[in-house]
């Protein structure tokens, strides 16, 4: 119930900061849409809540039982799809991309979306192995719309739902350790490569005051080893975690989870 309630607090931060450009109308569109999402995830919450209740109360020393409750289970999951943005409910997270950057470095990479990931890990009844298939197809989705993207911070996005997908297979094919050390290394590379793509379009941002070109299309990109070196080398690193590139953390959590 804790959760559920700060977690709806941070939510409504969320909603206030993805609409925080107001003249623009498709931040105001994003950010009601990230609102309504939310809320259709937050149903299936508190029903699962209420199931909990009925079955136990609140009373944490009946955790005993728990392991007979796949259904409420599956209802509280069904917040997780919403908040930490899972098929079908994944698409409101691209779109929130519309705020500010450093919001999305710290809501939309390191806190807001991994708290169900975390509420998995502390809940174990949530990660029954029939969330595995949704986090596997979530994973792949998430990866392939990345690559139909030029909008620097929706691909960045998408590769966000890829990796919750990936943690949401590990929770459910039973690697908990996996998802874990995965979830606390996502949040240091990809708050990284956020920040640095707010550097980037800052950088571009007033050249194309003077140019009819968006400063977040990748196309317009290229050559920043030259004229930034620490952002280029600051990049690199985080890239080369987030891929898996051995020595780096995310190789060591991305084998955690493939060999539990």
């Amino acid at each position: 119930m804790v959760t559920f309630c700060f977690w709806e607090l941070v939510g409504f931060s969320s909603y206030l900061l993805i609409g925080h450009w107001r003249e623009r109308p498709a931040a105001g569109a994003a950010a009601t849409k990230a609102f309504i999402f939310n809320r259709i995830g937050d149903a299936f919450f508190v029903i699962g809540l209420a199931l909990v209740y009925n079955r136990i109360g609140f009373d944490m020393t009946q955790w005993g039982k728990m392991i007979f409750m796949t259904v409420p289970g599956l209802f509280i999951f069904g917040g997780v799809v919403g908040k930490s943005a899972q098929l079908p409910l994944s698409s409101w997270l691209p779109d929130a991309m519309e705020g500010p950057t450093p919001v999305s470095a710290l809501i939309h990479a390191a806190t807001m979306v991994v708290a169900g990931i975390y509420l998995m890990l502390r809940v174990p009844f949530v990660a029954t192995p029939f969330i595995a298939p949704i986090g596997a197809i979530t994973a792949l989705y998430g990866g392939w719309c990345a690559l139909q993207q030029y909008d620097l911070k929706k691909i960045l996005a998408y590769s966000t739902i890829s990796q919750l997908g990936l943690m949401v297979l590990a929770l459910g094919v039973g690697a908990e350790q996996g998802a874990f050390a995965h979830l606390l290394t996502h949040g240091f590379f990809k708050a990284c490569l956020f920040l640095a793509a707010g550097a980037i379009i800052h950088s571009l941002y007033q050249v194309a005051h003077h140019g009819e070109f968006s400063p977040q299309d990748i196309r317009n990109m290229g050559g920043f080893y030259k004229v930034r070196p620490r952002l280029f080398i600051a990049t690199t690193l985080a890239l080369a975690s987030i891929c898996g590139i051995p020595l780096f953390s995310g190789f060591t959590s991305k084998e955690m989870i493939i060999v539990p």
